[in-house]
């Protein structure tokens, strides 16, 4: 449609305080009570972004979250114009709130530059979003199921009710009952909600470091569904761009998790275009902790 994207006109609209200091608020908070880490990304971006010159383009994001973040207070931006170069741009972001850092972030910003080496991966071979559910659609689904345990009920109508500024179809959804461990691998169609356009790529950089946390981590939960997950929370998150892109535009989110320990995951995740250009390519690591003990069946 043609209403302005959620992400563009609330979540990712920073509050310039000084030249070089914002304020962001909140849209959506998870039930976890903590800031969405994606939100965080996207803002910190947001800030980075107007500290360069509107030809220079975001090609890197390397981030660290150092504290679960209050949805009570804004957050407060403080950007650092770290080097200026003639081809590459480094501006470091710190999240402040009561006093404190609760994030840290560099992005690297890049000149248009053409060169004669490149190459890429090849996107999944997977069906079209118009041939798949949206996830509200298979949450509906299963609430039309009458025999549809009340517990499940009250948690699928939880999910329903978020807020999120986010369009998901996933390609393969797991069956949400089942404790089986499945391979630590997710597609899913995603794209922001609303209508963005044509405008400074930067601004659709911001909407999918937005895009990129959710249900991320979770991917190293997939090989473990046996067990209770007691506490879960990203550590970092790193994006690399690499094509223009319009996040407002359907795209796959190809996640894989190749490893996990020490109470910890790591994923890695691509955002392909519909025309198989990998736009941009992911990483992230969390801490994950679980009861001991397995769950039992839940049937």
């Amino acid at each position: 449609g043609d209403l302005r994207s959620v992400l563009i006109t609330s979540v990712l609209n920073l509050e310039r305080l000084e030249l070089d200091l914002f304020r962001g608020r909140h849209h959506w908070v998870p039930a976890t009570q903590r800031l969405f880490g994606g939100q965080i990304v996207g803002q910190a971006l947001v800030a980075a972004a107007r500290a360069v010159s509107r030809d220079e383009q975001v090609h890197s994001l390397h981030c660290y979250f150092v504290r679960a973040g209050d949805p009570k207070v804004p957050v407060l931006y403080e950007v650092d114009r770290t080097r200026t170069g003639k081809s590459f741009s480094v501006r470091s972001v710190k999240a402040i709130q009561h006093g404190k850092p609760i994030f840290t972030c560099q992005a690297s910003f890049q000149l248009s530059q053409g060169s004669p080496v490149q190459h890429q991966f090849t996107m999944p071979t997977v069906p079209p979003p118009e041939e798949l559910l949206t996830q509200e659609e298979l949450i509906q689904k299963f609430l039309q199921n009458p025999n549809l345990a009340e517990r499940y009920r009250k948690h699928l109508n939880k999910i329903q009710a978020e807020d999120v500024p986010i369009d998901i179809k996933p390609v393969n959804p797991p069956d949400i009952f089942s404790s089986e461990p499945q391979e630590p691998k997710q597609l899913f169609w995603v794209r922001a909600r609303g209508y963005i356009g044509e405008t400074d790529m930067k601004v659709h950089c911001c909407v999918a470091a937005y895009i990129s946390d959710y249900a991320f981590l979770g991917t190293a939960l997939l090989p473990h569904r046996q067990y209770h997950i007691k506490f879960m929370v990203s550590l970092d998150h790193s994006m690399w761009f690499h094509a223009p892109f319009r996040a407002d535009h359907w795209m796959l989110y190809e996640c894989e998790s190749p490893w996990a320990g020490g109470c910890r995951g790591l994923v890695q995740g691509r955002l392909w275009r519909r025309d198989g250009v990998l736009a941009v390519t992911c990483a992230q690591e969390g801490v994950i902790r679980v009861e001991e003990t397995p769950n039992q069946s839940k049937l």
